[in-house]
């Protein structure tokens, strides 16, 4: 089953042939590490993203002439048979750049805090209320330049605000703090609504998860206040690696989704960027939010357990991963893997299909919460397994 949290509405925004918010399933992206001047190094990584799942690339796009070769990696993507898959520029200080690469690719992502705002300079600095107003209407001109240029060649937005890189402008009315965090977003977003401009999409990230997850939060109720409904792109930035990486994206990404929050994640990892990918899934599955593999609930057994668990839950996924080859269906299956009858049923009656220890050498199956065999050989069980689910599968089709 999938989480019945009931997901935050949304409206959607189209990103070439991706459909983000609204109704559709959340998407999954990540970002190439290459120059963007190295046409074939972004070519070979976006093509690993996408193979591993990836629905979206970003770029880094420092200058013009990178926005301009995002034509050339575009064009090699699409000769290779991977042209559906949109391209997202990734740009910072420069809102020319950001320009010259809306008439290229589907989307570009800008950052509130240095895209008109001067470089931060992280010292204190004043300013009057005519100095701040004046700073907005700057602000106000260029991004309506921006959004006209993205209206007119059908380009989306992403309105991406990281924690690190808030204006001083911001940091002297707000402080370092999830409400100017907000406030970064939300000035962006009102003009966007003024020029009713809606194919944008909005992130928060920041490196530490209880700032980005308090911050989302914010930032939803505050569009809910001013009757917004712009689709969330989540992430934990500078996450890290391995473990680590992991677990931190995990926990920020995961608690928005069990509220019902976010329309497309990526997992930011120092690893190579198709790494991302299945992280990212693993994330969309264990939220309940959508099913991307088998799932396996497993006991970490105890004295009670009377076969080799370890042992045998690897010999049932090699089976099922082998299944699952030619049989999409079994990437759907939730299978549990049990040590004794104390647990078993009850733990596993979320599971389609389960397996428990019974007596010593002997294993039962079940189906839901139903044992359809008992006392098997433990010898035998995990092939007797493997062909009840063959052939329940099969009396469905």
């Amino acid at each position: 089953m999938v989480n019945d949290m009931v997901r935050r509405k949304t409206h959607e925004v189209k990103i070439g042939k991706l459909r983000i918010g609204g109704e559709n399933r959340v998407a999954v992206q990540s970002m190439t590490t290459c120059s963007t001047l190295d046409t074939e190094g972004c070519i070979a990584q976006a093509i690993r993203i996408i193979e591993a799942g990836g629905q979206l690339v970003r770029l880094t796009t420092q200058g013009t002439r990178e926005a301009e070769n995002l034509r050339n990696i575009k064009a090699g993507l699409t000769e290779r048979g991977y042209g559906d898959v949109p391209l997202c520029a990734d740009v910072h200080f420069n809102p020319n750049v950001a320009d010259v690469a809306a008439t290229i690719v589907e989307k570009v992502r800008i950052n509130p805090g240095n895209y008109v705002d001067p470089a931060r300079q992280f010292k204190t600095l004043e300013y009057t209320d005519e100095e701040y107003c004046q700073e907005l209407a700057r602000l106000d001109e260029r991004f309506c330049r921006f959004l006209n240029i993205c209206r007119e060649h059908g380009t989306a937005v992403r309105i991406g605000v990281n924690h690190g890189s808030l204006s001083d402008r911001i940091m002297s009315r707000y402080g370092d703090t999830p409400e100017g965090i907000v406030e970064s977003c939300m000035e962006f977003l009102r003009i966007a609504e003024r020029e009713k401009f809606r194919d944008v999409v909005v992130s928060i990230k920041a490196s530490n998860t209880v700032v980005m997850v308090e911050s989302v939060r914010l930032l939803c109720r505050q569009m809910e206040k001013e009757g917004m409904d712009y689709p969330l792109h989540l992430g934990v930035t500078e996450a890290g690696e391995g473990e680590d990486g992991r677990l931190k994206s995990a926990v920020g990404i995961g608690a928005l989704l069990i509220d019902g929050i976010g329309d497309t994640i990526r997992v930011s990892l120092s690893e190579e960027p198709e790494c991302e990918i299945p992280v990212a899934q693993s994330i969309l599955q264990a939220a309940r939010v959508q099913m991307h593999k088998t799932e396996y609930i497993s006991c970490p057994g105890c004295g009670r357990t009377l076969y080799d668990l370890q042992d045998t839950i690897r010999r049932i996924k090699a089976a099922v991963e082998e299944k699952a080859k030619t049989d999409v269906r079994y990437k759907t299956l939730k299978i549990g893997i049990m040590g004794c009858i104390v647990n078993g049923p009850g733990e596993m009656a979320d599971a389609d299909y389960g397996y428990v220890g019974a007596a010593r050498g002997k294993v039962s199956l079940y189906k839901n919460k139903e044992c359809i065999e008992k006392n098997i050989p433990e010898a035998e069980a995990v092939e007797r397994l493997i062909a009840f689910i063959d052939k329940d599968l099969t009396s469905h089709v």
